[in-house]
């Protein structure tokens, strides 16, 4: 987390939120948001277990962040994880996906098509408290 800080503090913007965006544009936070996984924990441990590429190249790290225009999809080799995917999507049909990212349910794909914002987090943090606990 203190990596994260210290990225947010050195680049432009407000440090809480640059902070907040680099926490949502991780992978396994990504693949929460898709539907992929029911969980965030569910999500890290598919992208630990090597079963989702990202512009056509295999990721197993969690703490990989996305940019703007790339392409989440799960391996075409891992039928089982297409299945869990699927029950996974129907049972969180209600759940919304985030506006900086867009699904193909049809491909079992995702991309990012904008930055996230403070907006899309979904729940209220104060990240001015988290600033001040940091930058000590």
């Amino acid at each position: 987390f203190r990596i994260y800080f210290k990225n947010a503090a050195r680049s432009k913007g407000v440090t809480g939120e640059v902070l907040l965006q680099l926490l949502e544009r991780r992978i396994d936070n990504v693949i929460f948001r898709l539907g992929f996984a029911s969980s965030r924990a569910q999500a890290r441990q598919v992208v630990k277990h090597n079963h989702f590429i990202v512009n056509g190249k295999t990721v197993n790290i969690p703490s990989f962040l996305v940019k703007q225009g790339d392409i989440v999809e799960i391996k075409k080799t891992k039928e089982n994880m297409n299945k869990l995917v699927k029950v996974t999507l129907e049972k969180i049909a209600d759940r919304q996906v985030p506006k900086w990212i867009k699904r193909d349910d049809q491909k079992l794909t995702g991309e990012i098509i904008d930055m996230p914002t403070k907006e899309d987090i979904g729940f209220h943090v104060n990240e001015n408290l988290i600033v001040e606990l940091y930058s000590k």
